[in-house]
């Protein structure tokens, strides 16, 4: 029987629920993972389960993102999740150590098996085979506990990659070329599965650069067959009993079909500031450059930064650049110094930092004041990177390297010969940085510093709810826009009544201390609503101010998840139209709401009620409550029965609470 490689890892770890598209799944989870900006929230969510020790066969804790211990926050929650993996069964991988993406693809990946992270770009482990999907903490923290993860099950989506890159064209190109065709929408509700005979020429690492910023179409996850460039690497690894060969059977049947041809690409760039802005770099060349970062956890494996070291020998940055080298693991680093790469780098002006995400979620290598960035991140949301009005590019390291040598954007096949970039045979691994867990009962007291501060109590929904229209925004609202990231904001990660105080400041300065006080409101939104991060305080901040609706056209998928998992009602526009005549101000009511929803109503009336009449509206009457103007729209609730009780009893841990 024919079954996309998809089907096959869900069907193997399929708890409840049918394989056909829409309906709700429930996935056994193998592997967990947590970065520090998010998990420090996520293991005081699993400590209020009351779970003696975690339950997966594989659970990380990493230390990546918030690095800078500028002073004690940062370097009190570091000790907070080493000591959490201690007493309840993790690794822990401290900071320096890497990234959790490029960490996890090379000491833990396994192909077919399932991964849950709560970051967004955790679908990088697809690269080497594995289901990896990104998700909220508490999502996490509930997989923790030995729950299984939901999802609605998304299309498959195939992806056939044929010819062979021609020189300074890299994998980055694939997933920018993707985003010019599909755009930051273009891949809701669907898992990108990639074939095709140019899979005998990409390497893992090529891979999972390409699997990671899948997030970035709005995809599920992404996944590539595990075949002999898997085997390789994991043997590059030490772990070839890893391995498992895993491909399509037969001839499956995607929901559709994109063809790239690698040999036809030219090199490209996501400009500012959205990655779906593609547009080849011949297009844009001239344009000044005054900053340039490699790495992240889209492209700083050793592959990656040894293009840039060979690209720089004998060459030196322009002298109005910075030039900053972010490798993805100590790994990588240790075998770059090896493969005489370092050196190159050093003596042409780049710095390098420790292993870690930094710039890429403004933990610093901000750039100046109107200067344009190249970059090889995976996202170039507005002010992401630290910097109010910034120009950031994205782009391959090729390219990236390129602009840092001529100070400019330019086609990178300007450079001449292509650097001939070969992977030994055997890496040399040190595992002893990643730190195991003790065995059952040798595991001592949790430390927490005076910054954690524990997880609040969430009401119920009320039978009829009633509140204000408190900020309306418009399309492709980011995670960014609702809660930044950034070094002011992410020390604040585990101390939620601080942090809720930068809710929704990007978009209105005002409106934490708008709100206070003024009971429950609403938030109306446009297409795409929460694209990006995966971090839940972009849910639970809104929530903690007394944010209980969000009425927008389409939400993004992890988004959509924490608002849920928070006890934030999701609803969407009946008609896409009504969303035009809905104002800052407007006073909502949804009679009898939580009864419709048990019920499991798909449609909900939805009263207006406003001091001015809504011009022109012939459905307009007069209301005889205390505002003058009344009127009924029908929005929708496209939820599962497991989703509805969650919202009803206030979220899901009000759920695990009650058992």
């Amino acid at each position: 029987m024919a079954k996309t490689i998809v089907e096959q890892v869900m069907a193997a770890h399929l708890v409840s629920g049918e394989l056909a598209p829409g309906a709700e799944v429930a996935l056994k989870i193998d592997h967990t993972l947590t970065q520090d900006a998010t998990g420090t929230l996520a293991y005081l969510e699993f400590e209020a389960m009351g779970v003696a020790r975690v339950r997966p066969e594989v659970a990380v804790s990493y230390v990546d993102h918030n690095l800078p211990q500028t002073d004690f926050r940062n370097a009190d929650d570091h000790r907070f999740l080493r000591t959490v993996a201690a007493r309840y069964g993790l690794y822990f991988s401290p900071p320096g150590n890497g990234i959790s993406h490029q960490v996890h693809l090379e000491r833990f990946s396994a192909p077919g098996k399932t991964l849950l992270g709560s970051d967004s770009h955790t679908p990088t482990a697809g690269g080497a085979g594995m289901l990896a999907f990104g998700a909220g903490g508490l999502d996490v923290a509930l997989a923790l506990a030995g729950q299984p993860f939901y999802l609605v099950m998304p299309e498959v989506l195939g992806v056939r990659l044929t010819g062979r890159f021609r020189p300074w064209v890299s994998a980055k190109d694939v997933i920018l070329e993707l985003l010019r065709r599909l755009t930051v929408k273009g891949g809701r509700g669907k898992i990108l599965e990639f074939f095709g005979p140019a899979l005998r020429h990409l390497s893992v690492p090529e891979r999972a650069a390409i699997t990671n910023m899948g997030a970035e179409l709005g995809a599920t996850t992404s996944i590539f067959p595990a075949d002999a460039q898997t085997l390789r690497f994991l043997k590059s690894q030490g772990r070839e009993q890893d391995f498992r060969p895993l491909k399509a059977q037969g001839r499956p049947r995607y929901a559709a079909v994109e063809e790239v041809d690698l040999e036809a690409l030219t090199p490209l760039t996501a400009q500012p500031s959205s990655p779906d802005r593609v547009a080849p770099v011949k297009d844009l060349e001239g344009t000044p450059v005054e900053q340039v970062l490699i790495g992240s956890c889209a492209n700083s494996s050793l592959r990656d930064l040894m293009i840039a070291a060979r690209a720089l020998q004998g060459r030196r940055v322009h002298p109005r650049v910075s030039l900053e080298i972010n490798p993805g693991s100590r790994q990588v680093l240790e075998n770059l110094i090896r493969a005489g790469g370092l050196a190159p780098l050093l003596e042409a002006g780049a710095r390098v930092m420790p292993p870690g995400c930094w710039g890429c979620i403004g933990m610093g290598q901000a750039p100046p004041t109107n200067a344009a960035s190249v970059r090889t991140f995976p996202r170039n949301f507005p002010g992401r990177s630290g910097t109010k009005d910034d120009r950031v590019y994205l782009a391959s390291p090729e390219t990236a390297v390129a602009a840092a040598i001529f100070g400019e954007l330019r086609d990178p096949r300007e450079l001449g010969d292509y650097p001939r970039v070969t992977g030994p045979r055997r890496l040399v691994v040190s595992g002893e940085t990643i730190i195991p867990p003790p065995p059952p009962g040798e595991a001592g007291e949790v430390v927490r510093g005076p910054n954690i501060v524990p997880f609040p109590q969430l009401a119920p929904l009320p039978e009829t709810w009633r509140g204000e229209v408190w900020l309306k925004v418009g399309d492709n609202v980011t995670t960014d826009d609702i809660l930044p990231a950034g070094s002011q904001i992410l020390p604040l990660r585990s101390n939620l009544p601080a942090i809720s105080q930068y809710a929704f400041t990007r978009l209105d300065p005002e409106f934490p201390q708008r709100v206070k006080g003024r009971g429950e409101g609403a938030v109306i939104g446009g297409e795409n609503y929460g694209q990006g991060s995966s971090r839940e305080h972009a849910a639970l901040a809104p929530r903690y101010l007394g944010v209980r609706v969000k009425l927008v056209k389409s939400f993004a998928r992890i988004h959509l998840a924490n608002l849920i998992n928070f006890g934030i009602l999701p609803l969407t526009f009946e008609n896409p139209g009504d969303y035009d005549v809905m104002t800052q101000g407007h006073t909502l009511e949804l009679p009898g709401v939580r009864q419709r929803l048990l019920d499991g109503a798909e449609r909900l009336p939805l009263r207006v009620f406003a001091e001015r009449p809504w011009v022109p509206d012939v459905r307009l009457i007069r209301s005889k409550g205390k505002t003058p103007y009344e009127k009924e729209i029908w929005v929708r609730v496209d939820l599962s029965a497991r989703q509805r009780r969650l919202l009803a009893v206030g979220g899901a841990l009000n759920l695990a609470r009650e058992g």
